[in-house]
């Protein structure tokens, strides 16, 4: 059984757990970060990187977390990788137990942490289609997509689809007519779940046409051309269609990566980490919360940066004021 005790402790390795991690080496504070499922978070399976500052000519997604992963370590942060399986944040320092991976039986690391930042990230919600799954092996990031703000650039004067009929479709279906030659929104029902002025402003907007109780059954294309089209399945007449598009968005929602610390951290009822006024402080002492782990609104890399920032400096701050007494201390 390996144990480990560290100062600070972040869990996630996208962009708002490596700047934390930058942050915190750079106070000293000698921060240790677990990897998690997915090391360098959702930018790791995206392409291009064009609206990340400091780029000009831009930056694929995964030579991005590559600076950022660098960054850290070149100031004293140590990167593991482990699964964690269940926390105990009851008393300081916070207990973490971890595992090879999510399907072993065994833990074999004990992690104690005097402050914890949490920056675990949140996973869009696919479709579970052919052809949806990340380059190589699907179309994912080379013409499918969950976030119209990163990528509709790319999408210039090109017809693409929109899948959804919520609020946040609705808002990716007009901002993508920016950009898009025509935009296709495909919708399961007979009616939208958005509000009503959103779905007055899709349905009166002329470059956008709504296709209903349509369902997307696949996504066509390949490595060179991207997306051809998708194969549409209308659920009340039983027909098929092959729908020419260069695009396809999908959105229908972002779950938080915080199921661990349910019962423990006050989360809204999506999943995502209540933090405190400006802070990015939880209800628990020493625990805080960063990126979309926290954030259902803006979901961007530079934001999640910007809040990782915060949470090393509001971990900092709160070790200062609160120090752990040492066991020699106790003894005496």
């Amino acid at each position: 059984m390996k144990q480990i005790e560290k100062k600070v402790v972040i869990l996630g390795s996208g962009p708002a757990g490596l700047t934390a991690a930058i942050y915190a080496s750079r106070a000293q504070l000698e921060p240790l970060v677990i990897d998690g499922p997915q090391p360098g978070g959702q930018l790791t399976i995206t392409t291009d990187v064009e609206n990340y500052p400091g780029f000009a000519k831009g930056i694929m997604g995964p030579a991005l977390m590559s600076e950022f992963r660098e960054q850290a370590e070149r100031f004293g942060t140590e990167i593991i990788n482990v699964w964690i399986d269940r926390v105990d944040l009851s008393e300081r320092p916070f207990t973490l137990y971890g595992k090879e991976s999510a399907d072993a039986d065994e833990v074999t690391t004990i992690i104690k942490a005097e402050s914890l930042i949490i920056s675990t990230g949140a996973s869009a919600k696919w479709l579970g289609v052919p052809g949806e799954e990340p380059v190589p092996v699907g179309l994912g990031g080379n013409g499918v997509s969950a976030c119209a703000t990163c990528d509709g650039f790319f999408f210039r004067d090109r017809p693409i689809v929109v899948v959804g009929g919520g609020d946040t479709a609705m808002e990716e279906a007009i901002f993508l007519t920016k950009f898009a030659s025509s935009v296709t929104v495909v919708h399961r029902r007979d009616e939208f779940r958005a509000s009503k002025i959103m779905q007055e402003r899709v349905l009166n907007h002329e470059k956008i046409t709504v296709l209903w109780n349509t369902e997307v059954k696949e996504i066509k294309g390949t490595k060179e051309t991207g997306v051809e089209s998708i194969v549409l399945y209308n659920n009340q007449t039983g027909e098929t269609i092959d729908y020419p598009t260069q695009g396809v968005f999908i959105a229908i929602g972002h779950k938080p990566n915080t199921d661990l610390f349910r019962g423990m951290l006050d989360m809204d009822d999506v999943g995502y980490l209540i933090t405190e006024g400006r802070t990015m402080a939880t209800n628990v002492p020493g625990v805080f919360a960063c990126g979309d782990a926290q954030d259902s609104y803006y979901r961007q890399a530079i934001t999640a940066a910007g809040t990782g920032c915060m949470a090393a400096i509001d971990a900092e701050r709160f070790m200062a004021e609160h120090p752990l007494a040492k066991a020699e201390e106790i003894a005496v």
